[in-house]
């Protein structure tokens, strides 16, 4: 790799693993927290809503940097709007002709993507204003952050709940779970703990690079 490609696949490189640490929009922005929280007493559910919503987020992003360039600044949010609603039609169509079971248990959270901050942000911040390719590094980066974050949600709820995997037991007929894991509440309680650990991660990483940094500047 020459020397000219390396700050262009860096920028590429951070484009696409920004959505899932650094500005990771559940853990980091609090963005789309309400089927984070609703739909995740599952690993199905989450891992579904988590697919759903990054399927949105590629394909509005995509579109969005496409026309970008002939859309009147008067109609801007309108017109993101159609194009993220249009996307959402076309994603609640495919889930339930997949799987019906999935999408009846999503409900109405399907059709709300339409309103998920998330999907608006990218469009707005970064797809209208940015060529195809880092949109769509971009759409991929933010919807592997928000499908990591739902997943977590779902194995811990699940696990603790139920005593499953993805429907798959894993404790025998005799674990009692903690029902309250897959009630509303269960969702604040795990989703405070993981916000505690993401924290306390992303403070450690920061100490130990400013560690590391003082370390090398009183190096002789």
């Amino acid at each position: 790799m020459t020397t000219e490609n390396t700050p262009a696949v860096s920028r590429n490189l951070e484009a696409l693993t920004r959505g899932m640490w650094r500005e990771n929009p559940a853990f980091v922005m609090l963005l789309g927290l309400c089927p984070v929280l609703a739909v995740t007493n599952s690993v199905i559910n989450a891992l579904a809503m988590g697919l759903a919503t990054t399927f949105v987020l590629i394909l509005s992003s995509t579109l969005v940097s496409l026309i970008r360039l002939w859309i009147p600044k008067q109609v801007r949010l309108a017109s993101f709007i159609l194009v993220i609603a249009t996307s959402v039609t076309v994603v609640d169509n495919l889930l339930q002709a997949i799987s019906f079971e999935v999408h009846k248990a999503l409900g109405a959270f399907i059709p709300l993507i339409v309103v998920n901050c998330i999907i608006l942000g990218r469009a707005e911040a970064y797809a209208s204003k940015n060529t195809l390719s880092k949109s769509l590094l971009d759409a991929l980066g933010f919807g592997a952050g928000f499908s990591g974050a739902c997943l977590c949600m779902g194995t811990i709820r699940e696990v603790l709940g139920s005593g499953t995997f993805a429907g798959i037991p894993l404790f025998g007929p005799d674990f009692a779970g903690w029902s309250i894991m897959v009630l509303p509440g269960g969702a604040f309680f795990v989703l405070g703990f993981l916000l505690l650990l993401f924290n306390w991660l992303h403070e450690r990483k920061k100490t130990l690079h400013n560690v590391t940094t003082l370390a090398a500047e009183r190096a002789p």
